[in-house]
């Protein structure tokens, strides 16, 4: 994906790791590189994951493994910087918030969130040790800023975006496991998994999934069901008419269409993820040329989305959850 300076911070965030994932041969989704995405009807069995940990949880120091890479940490953290919103949000809820000294400019909730103006996209390692950290989490490592906090003697996490549900279950437990929060974690995983089994029991059954298109931003730019918020349309019983237009994955699972694409798709909902980037809102859409006609705009099934929660893979993936399933029986009722 190209940054827009018109679009949402969080998605240029996305923007930039999925540019670093596609040039490594890996796909991506949201904002950093993991493993492709698996069919999403296994998702709604998924559990969380464990990850290996040297010491016994909640014990310090502790050695805490993630995507390949361990680092130790020898004490409980006091000072964390979160380059990450979506690592602030799962901070918090995991009862370490009292232990974050800083977050960074994007990171806009929890409201207690010690936001100031240090820019995840392009970490400053002077910036950082300003804070004096004992612990910094980031989305993605430029090339320098992980073994410019080593040199340093500050131990770094990069949690990457998520293409699954597991990986948002395996960050929260790293998280758990780095902060001496074990225990919170594994019950903010398991609330997690129970509120979406739930949630995805109420899915009407019917012999076709159906149709949505969701826009990241005002020149079309989309996601497939291969990307971690397209596993949580399939859990609601969606697919993606994106799909095509990236069946080979070249663009990650993030395509851009055209108005024609579009419009030949005839989506059942659309989902504006770009209502507070780009001012785009139903009315807009339906006074696109040709756009009037859609069935989803005939029907009043345009939906603006927050797009920081659907940029996010932390707790709030429940929230999104539960509008995108809302959505679903307004238009088995014909509301």
């Amino acid at each position: 994906m190209i940054t827009r300076s018109h679009c949402s911070p969080l998605l240029a965030i996305a923007r930039v790791a999925l540019v670093v994932a596609v040039t490594t041969g890996v796909a991506a989704c949201g904002d950093d590189p993991s493993d492709q995405a698996e069919d999403t009807d296994a998702a709604t069995t998924t559990s969380p994951s464990d990850t290996t940990v040297a010491s016994s949880p909640g014990d310090f120091p502790v050695d805490v493994e993630y995507a390949g890479t361990t680092i130790t940490i020898g004490e409980s953290p006091s000072a964390i910087v979160s380059l990450s919103p979506t690592a602030t949000e799962m901070l918090f809820a995991i009862g370490a918030g009292d232990q974050v000294e800083a977050a960074d400019a994007f990171s806009n909730y929890p409201a207690e969130a010690p936001t100031t103006d240090l820019d995840g996209n392009a970490p400053n390692v002077e910036a950082l040790l300003g804070y004096e950290p004992d612990l910094v989490i980031v989305s993605f490592d430029p090339g320098d800023v992980v073994s410019g906090l080593e040199s340093a003697g500050v131990p770094t996490l990069v949690l990457g975006s998520a293409v699954t549900l597991d990986d948002t279950y395996e960050q929260i437990d790293v998280l758990g496991q780095a902060t001496g929060h074990t225990s919170e974690a594994d019950a903010l995983n398991d609330d997690i998994a129970s509120d979406i089994a739930e949630l995805v029991a109420t899915v009407p059954e019917r012999d076709e999934p159906l149709s949505y298109y969701h826009e990241l931003d005002d020149t079309l730019y989309s996601i497939t069901s291969s990307t971690f918020v397209g596993e949580l349309y399939g859990l609601a019983g969606f697919a993606s008419i994106a799909d095509p237009a990236d069946a080979n994955g070249d663009a990650g699972g993030y395509p851009q269409l055209s108005a024609e694409f579009v419009i030949a798709a005839d989506p059942d909902v659309i989902f504006l993820a770009d209502a507070q980037c780009c001012g785009q809102t139903p009315e807009t859409v339906g006074a696109r040329p040709g756009w009037g006609d859609l069935r989803a705009v005939q029907a009043g099934n345009v939906i603006a989305v927050d797009e920081d929660i659907a940029s996010r893979w932390g707790p709030r993936v429940v929230e999104y959850l539960r509008v995108v399933i809302e959505a679903t029986k307004s238009i088995d009722t014909g509301a």
